[in-house]
């Protein structure tokens, strides 16, 4: 159960890190909301899977999903570059979230 809500918490990092960019600077009112949700949704869920796994991993692993699906968004929504190093670099944090998932 702790990986299931550390994998939402992570889905939640991001929806808060891709809602900044839609903030414009926290001047629109709901996308503002909904990032501070997410925001605090997160850091939640984070909280509750630390209360069974070891926060290196813990921490690693919810910075990696939210890093990896940022990036991924980052390409497919606003147009950043999807080169050749770059997907590799995603690839490495991916084998890096899934070795720590697999050795905790």
């Amino acid at each position: 159960m702790a990986w299931i809500l550390l994998l939402v918490a992570g889905l939640f990092e991001i929806g808060w890190a891709i809602g900044l960019k839609y903030t414009d600077g926290f001047t629109r009112p709901l996308p503002s909301l909904l990032t501070g949700l997410s925001m605090v949704a997160s850091v939640v869920l984070l909280g509750m899977a630390l209360r069974t796994l070891p926060v290196g991993t813990a921490y690693a692993v919810w910075t990696g999903i939210g890093t990896v699906g940022t990036a991924l968004l980052g390409i497919a929504l606003f147009g950043e570059p999807a080169t050749a190093a770059r997907l590799a670099c995603i690839g490495l944090i991916v084998a890096g979230i899934l070795g720590l998932k697999l050795l905790a």
